[in-house]
């Protein structure tokens, strides 16, 4: 408990020390929990001075006891949801990538994560109008790609720059550089990619594992050690700045077989939600083979194992054809 005392900050001098006093105010902490106007009218003190004292009491002593109430609205106020632009995993993913988390992706070579990473990269650049910071590990990502993604939602060349502006590329192959740029991005990185008058509000990383995995076992613990920083920065980023992260892993086998995302039981607990993509073999000819099978695995909003089934080719229709599609499927039926 923090005694209040004259020139603790500026503006907290004896006379207001004597009003608080007789306002029965002695500590810091009752002043932080005070109502702040009915505080002023009672000290005769302006509602801003007292204000901007209680700032920078608050800055200067932070480890005060905040209600779960005050929490949930801050939390409340902070969060955004970003569409994927793919219903079905917006529905597993309970409406879509929440800023402040991290989202993770894992599957094994050809279920899609790519895929989907350069869907929802499209969608929140073009649709959102927001931009993506889009870091490579793989060397897998095409700005032709991303343009021929952006050309079935418009024929406007102006809007497909525009989009393809506001997705900030950074092509990295080791685990020391992806550090050096999330760690820059968390020092005003992100203020920076911010273009085309929408801000940051996704971060992807495709892929983290590429870049940790080799690393990681052995007899050096070097690897982990990375892994946990890799793991600090995107969790402070995500919430600090209110962006989602996506971020993509590998898949290994449990000792029975079964499918389970890769970076082991430490990283598990990085991901706030994570979903198993799987490749769906064709049953017929007439089957897409860009389907694919997304599996909830981790959540704290929705019920885990769920499955959901989606086409990879939805971020490549144009609107009119979609349209189309539906009116034929309004006839069939």
């Amino acid at each position: 408990m923090v005694i209040l005392r004259e020139g603790m900050c500026p503006g907290l001098d004896a006379g207001l020390l004597r009003n608080l006093r007789a306002a029965d105010v002695k500590t810091v902490e009752d002043l932080v929990s005070s109502d702040t106007e009915e505080l002023a009218r009672k000290c005769s003190v302006s509602y801003k001075a007292l204000l901007a004292i209680r700032r920078v009491l608050l800055a200067q002593h932070t480890a005060f006891p905040v209600s779960g109430a005050d929490l949930y609205e801050e939390l409340l106020s902070s969060t955004a949801i970003l569409s994927t632009g793919n219903p079905s995993l917006d529905k597993l993913l309970d409406s879509g990538l929440y800023t402040g988390e991290i989202t993770e992706l894992s599957g094994g070579p050809g279920s899609g994560k790519s895929q989907v990473c350069f869907g929802v990269a499209v969608h929140i650049s073009y649709r959102l109008k927001q931009s993506v910071v889009y870091i490579d590990t793989t060397g897998g990502l095409t700005a032709g790609r991303l343009l021929e993604m952006l050309q079935t939602e418009t024929s406007n060349t102006e809007e497909q720059m525009a989009a393809l502006q506001r997705i900030q590329i950074f092509r990295l192959f080791d685990v020391y550089s992806l550090l050096d740029c999330l760690y820059g991005l968390r020092s005003g990185g992100l203020q920076q990619a911010s273009v085309g008058g929408g801000s940051v509000k996704t971060v992807i990383v495709d892929s983290v594992s590429a870049v940790i995995s080799p690393l990681l076992g052995g007899k050096h613990n070097e690897g982990m050690s990375l892994m946990i920083q890799v793991a600090g920065v995107l969790k402070t980023m995500a919430k600090d700045f209110n962006v989602a992260a996506l971020v993509t892993n590998h898949v290994t086998r449990s000792g029975s077989g079964e499918v389970q995302p890769g970076l082991g039981a430490s990283w598990s607990h990085i991901p706030r939600t994570r979903i198993l993509l799987e490749r769906l073999e064709p049953a017929a000819a007439v089957s897409p083979s860009g389907l694919r099978s997304a599996t909830l695995i981790k959540s704290s909003r929705q019920p885990c194992h769920i499955k959901a089934e989606f086409d990879l080719g939805w971020w490549s229709r144009s609107e009119e054809g979609s349209s189309r599609k539906r009116k034929l499927d309004e006839t069939d039926s």
